[in-house]
């Protein structure tokens, strides 16, 4: 099989050019890295249908010929099968590190991060979904979605509190891995993508080494996160 054959599932806003999922752009940053390109198909929330053929609901979702992969970390460790070098991991040690910073991303900078950008997200995404989102969401939070996003100030305060251990590592080296980046960045950068596209509020300050990594990556492989579409 050829990298044109492979096909990508992403979550779009109501300007389809946006793409802003966190799971999406990591598995952009990977395929980039990898040297690999793929159709990009847009995916709104409520289009359960469009990806029934995945056996779930949720993006990124990529295909691969006959093969289809969903859940961003999956499609990380089937790239890196399918497509050997360059390395998203460095190995079975650098995959099990990559694996905890994923988690970590998710678990610890995802919750921070969605209570600055919900109602942005809400107001950006196709009308369609906006119920869905609203829905959903308040469900899985306990709360309105104005009560979650309330104060967002304390939130981006929070986030940057969070971003402690990723602070200390960069003021020692250029990216999480080393002098160059792998997965490990991609898993954080996926979020920092998340709030750029979709919401205008800025959650670093210029002077902080966190900032700077996000500089660095925004220019990685001629600039392909700096100049995806964002929201005004």
């Amino acid at each position: 099989m050829s990298d044109d054959m492979l096909k990508l599932y992403e979550l779009a806003g109501a300007d389809e050019a946006v793409r802003f999922s966190p799971h999406c752009w990591k598995t952009r940053m990977a395929l980039a890295h990898k040297g690999l390109e793929a159709e990009r198909i847009p995916f709104h929330f409520t289009d359960k249908d469009v990806i029934a053929f995945s056996g779930q609901g949720l993006v990124p979702v990529l295909v691969d010929g006959e093969t289809v992969v969903h859940d961003s970390w999956q499609i990380a460790t089937y790239l890196e099968e399918r497509f050997p070098t360059p390395t998203l991991f460095g190995g079975d040690t650098g995959r099990a590190v990559a694996r905890f910073v994923n988690a970590w991303a998710d678990g610890t900078l995802g919750p921070v991060i969605a209570r600055v950008i919900a109602l942005d997200i809400h107001s950006r995404i196709a009308a369609k979904d906006q119920h869905y989102f609203r829905e959903t969401r308040e469900k899985r939070f306990g709360m309105s979605l104005e009560a979650f996003a309330a104060e967002p100030g304390t939130h981006v305060a929070a986030l940057r509190q969070a971003l402690a251990p990723l602070r200390f590592t960069l003021r020692q080296q250029p990216f999480l891995c080393g002098e160059a980046p792998a997965y490990a960045d991609f898993s954080v950068f996926g979020m920092m993508m998340w709030a750029r596209c979709i919401s205008p509020i800025e959650l670093l300050e210029q002077d902080d080494p966190v900032f700077a990594w996000r500089e660095r990556l925004l220019d990685a492989h001629d600039g392909l996160a700096r100049n995806a579409p964002r929201v005004a």
